[in-house]
């Protein structure tokens, strides 16, 4: 649960300009961040809870509950997907990552964001992303890829070879334009 208490923390901290009473509004009525929570917590039901039947009554709950969010919100990252804590998603809509993706800690994935699979053979597989990526609006992130630490990735960008820490990649197909990173 440390990591939803961090995502929560991200969400604060983006808001921090605001007055508490607009950050409990920021927290009652900010979509996304009611589907981490759900996500936080099918995950966490899935991965680690250790009684049998009070894991498969929670679990069907939530997995339910995290396909009508995942429906309506145009969000699907399915439970046990390996993200790190922090992750930031500042809209919703059309959000699709690969089950078997790792995406690191203190990520922002934006609208419209697509993490997947993509080539033949050994070729075949899904991105692994490091810690604090800006996923800017539109991006493809696919295939067996690494993208590294403090990288901004721009917007509509396809990405399918590496990218080395705090590179900034933009375009179709995805090329650096510079080193600056997410900074």
């Amino acid at each position: 649960m440390t990591n939803l208490r961090a995502d929560i923390n991200r969400y604060v901290k983006v808001g921090s300009h605001v007055s508490v009473v607009s950050k409990m509004k920021m927290f009652l009525l900010h979509e996304p961040l009611w589907y981490l929570i759900i996500y936080r917590a099918g995950s966490y039901v899935r991965d680690h809870m250790r009684i049998p039947v009070i894991k498969q009554v929670l679990y069907i709950i939530l997995f339910i509950l995290h396909k009508c969010v995942s429906i309506v919100m145009g969000i699907q990252i399915p439970l046990g997907t390996k993200i790190g804590k922090g992750v930031y998603l500042p809209h919703y809509g059309t959000i699709v990552v690969h089950q078997d993706s790792i995406i690191g800690e203190h990520c922002n994935i934006g609208q419209g964001v697509t993490i997947g699979i993509a080539g033949r053979g050994e070729k075949k597989g899904v991105p692994h992303i490091g810690n604090k990526v800006y996923m800017a609006p539109g991006a493809k992130i696919i295939g067996k890829i690494v993208i590294g630490n403090n990288v901004m990735i721009g917007a509509n960008a396809v990405v399918t070879k590496d990218v080395p820490d705090n590179a900034v990649v933009a375009g179709v197909p995805a090329r650096i334009i510079s080193y600056k990173g997410w900074e």
